[in-house]
């Protein structure tokens, strides 16, 4: 009897081949919006797209990044004195890292005696990931949950995502692949196929607004989006709805033409409200936020979006967002 492609990759590494190791800046617990029921989401670092938008901007490079937390802070030296690189300089207006020559070797944040120093980004193996969201599997079970492998943009680390998402699935867990989908098409058609669903980033039919927006063009996302529709994987719909961007009428009709008449095998449509609580992520690793000062969207602009996408789409739609959470309390 054919072996199926989890079961060969289980075999071989309790053969003792090595397992993949993967860069990892957060797993998830106990998340309701990655997908159905609770679920572990697993954030993978690295993303090729550069959005303006972005609320995990720490997941955007490959490398780990040193973040620093000024409320934690108590004036301590021995950060900057550990500092082989003398990258780190504490003012009174707070740290001053030279991420020139910062190259986060940790040893600044194992002398912090009060953790306002931390590595963002963390290499595990596949099997240490497993260990960890196998502990959660009685509440896959009871929801109809499981796990996600989200980002940054899972296709970055191909090999050790592949690898994950096969042991997952050797361990009987629901598994989500929740991607932008720019990547090449063996790539995508590897990943996706090894999923149980795939959770689809979508946000303009726009490709000169695409490239301006995130940095690439929208051709082989969507042609990467044909392909799903083909293979009628189980698949979810996600557009983040940004004031400015992506919060035109015109541009949820025109995505929900695509949807309906292009893609056809869709369960799910979620709408994700801007959201602005990441701007804090941004100081931390002295980025610029583009969108400071830019305001949450009114539940009754997300109930219009909501009607509008349903009419054009002809799916299930749902929407996500502070606001809404504000009304749940």
């Amino acid at each position: 009897m054919k072996s199926s492609p989890e079961n060969r990759i289980a075999c071989e590494i309790l053969a003792g081949n090595a397992p993949q190791k993967g860069t990892i800046f957060n797993i998830q617990r106990f998340s309701i919006d990655d997908g159905p029921g609770i679920r572990t989401t697993v954030f993978m670092k690295g993303c090729p797209l550069r959005c303006v938008w972005c609320h995990n901007p720490e997941g955007i490079k490959r490398e780990p990044q040193l973040m620093w937390f000024d409320v934690r802070c108590i004036g301590d030296m021995e950060c900057v004195e550990a500092c082989p690189k003398s990258a780190l300089d504490l003012r009174p207006g707070g740290m001053v890292i030279d991420r020139s020559v910062c190259d986060s070797c940790g040893l600044c944040v194992v002398a912090c005696p009060s953790g306002a120093l931390e590595l963002v980004g963390k290499v595990l193996s596949t099997l240490e990931v497993l260990e960890e969201v196998k502990r959660d599997e009685v509440f896959y079970k009871n929801s109809n949950g499981g796990v996600t492998v989200s980002g940054g943009e899972p296709a970055v680390q191909p090999d050790f995502v592949l690898e994950l998402l096969l042991l997952c699935k050797d361990s009987k867990m629901h598994t989500a692949l929740d991607t932008s989908a720019y990547c090449s098409a063996d790539v995508f058609k590897t990943l996706a196929d090894a999923s149980d669903m795939v959770l689809l980033d979508l946000k303009t039919m726009d490709d000169e607004k695409h490239l301006e927006y995130t940095g690439v063009s929208l051709k082989p996302i969507l042609n990467n989006a044909r392909y799903l529709a083909d293979s009628r994987k189980r698949t979810w719909i996600r557009t983040p709805i940004i004031p400015g961007y992506t919060d035109e009428s015109e541009n949820i009709a025109d995505l929900g033409h695509f949807v309906k008449e292009e893609m056809g095998f869709v369960e799910r449509w979620d709408l994700l409200a801007f959201n602005n609580a990441c701007e804090s992520k941004y100081d931390r690793l002295d980025l610029e936020w583009k969108l400071k000062g830019v305001a949450s969207l009114d539940s009754s602009v997300m109930e219009e979006l909501v009607a509008l996408a349903r009419k054009h789409s002809g799916v299930d739609v749902h929407w996500s967002g502070p606001t809404r959470a504000r009304m749940k309390d």
